[in-house]
Formats: structure tokens, C-alpha cells, sequence
């Protein structure tokens, strides 16, 4: 059975990614627990090393864990794109380069769907998919992940999210994640959906 994280916990999101953090905090609210970042604590970002996004999720947060002595929740997440074999996957973040820019990333979609004729109506399909791990300072730690399906449109569209928010609409939808407002996001996005089953697992209401 995974460990609970009761209401008043100090929790680390193990997360350098302002986007991320603001997104995790928000789902986080209504639990009552006091949080704090890694940027806050000065912990160090670890190698992403992982085969899987669970596999470095779970690094990221066990490595917090360990060196803040706290419970941490790390985050793991990236676009895969059908035609593209799953690229960008979980090298979603080092398409955007040493500068973290996801304008010269979605570029780079663009352009690796272009030389394989894939930007045909209504799109080229490709789904957004998160992992969270919990883990403790003893090493104990549970993943949870969430997937969303859609397609890809080009330009990008919206100034909302982050990452490649602006150039994915998921399905059923008609607005990018980046046109959306958090609210709308945070109901279908696959962070949610991971988190869904992290509440389930680990947190009661406040």
C-alpha cells in the first residue's frame, strides 16, 4: 500500500521548471500541505538518465527526497508524436536547447514532420504524457502517469502554458493547450491525470 501524505506535510515539488511547478502547486492546493521547490531549497537538478518518464520521474524525486530529507513529487513529460516515432518522448525539454527556448523545440517538430510529409488534415497525431513520483527521504516511492491524446497544428496558437502547450490540441477539443485557460487545461491535460491517480493513492482533502 503507498504511503499517505498527511494534510500539513511539507512536500518538495523536485522541479526546476517555473511551468510545471506553478501547475503542480495549483493541483496541490486543495490538500492542505506546505510546499516547497526545488529552486527554494537550492537542490541540485539531477541527470535525466532514465529510459522511460516514470524511470526519471522517480530520479529527480528520490534524489530530492534524500537531500532535503522531506517527501518530494517530481514531474516527467514530453510530446510523442506518432509519425515521428515517439520523438520527441523524454527528450522532450533537450529539443529546446541549452537556453530552454520550446519556440526553436516547436520548430524542430515542425521541421521533422515536414521531411516525412506529415502535415496532413487534421494533423499529425501525437499525445502529451506526465509521470509523478512521490518518493520519501528513505527511499520508498510510487509513480503515477497520465496520457492525453490530440493532434498538432501549426503556427502555434496561444500564449497560456508552457513547453509545446501552443502548438497541441487535444482530443475533442478545438483551443491549444496554450490557448486554454488553466482551469480548462487542468481538467483533461495528462498532468491532471496523473495526478488523479496520485491523489487517490496518496492525499486526503484538507
Amino acid at each position: 500500500m503507498t504511503r499517505r501524505l498527511p494534510t500539513n506535510t511539507r512536500l518538495v515539488v523536485a522541479s526546476h521548471n517555473a511551468g510545471k511547478v506553478a501547475e503542480i502547486v495549483e493541483l496541490v492546493a486543495p490538500f492542505g500541505l506546505k510546499i516547497a521547490t526545488a529552486a527554494e531549497l537550492g537542490l541540485p537538478e539531477p541527470a535525466e538518465t532514465g529510459a522511460s518518464f516514470v524511470a526519471n520521474a522517480e530520479l529527480k524525486a528520490v534524489a530530492a527526497a534524500r537531500v532535503s530529507g522531506l517527501p518530494a513529487l517530481a514531474d516527467d513529460s514530453g510530446l510523442e508524436v506518432v509519425a515521428l516515432g515517439g520523438a520527441p518522448g523524454i527528450y522532450s525539454a533537450r529539443w529546446a536547447g541549452a537556453d530552454k527556448d520550446f519556440g526553436v523545440a516547436m520548430r524542430r517538430v515542425h521541421a521533422e514532420l515536414g521531411r516525412c510529409g506529415a502535415w496532413r488534415p487534421p494533423g499529425p497525431f501525437a499525445n502529451f504524457t506526465a509521470a509523478l513520483c512521490l518518493a520519501w527521504p528513505d527511499g520508498e516511492a510510487a509513480a503515477f502517469e497520465g496520457k492525453v491524446d490530440g493532434h498538432l497544428v501549426w503556427p502555434p496558437r496561444g500564449g497560456k502554458g508552457f513547453g509545446y502547450d501552443p502548438m497541441f490540441v487535444p482530443e475533442g477539443e478545438t483551443l491549444t493547450f496554450g490557448e486554454m485557460e488553466p482551469e480548462a487545461k487542468h481538467a483533461i491535460s495528462h498532468r491532471a491525470r496523473a495526478f488523479e491517480r496520485f491523489v487517490r493513492a496518496c492525499l486526503d482533502p484538507a
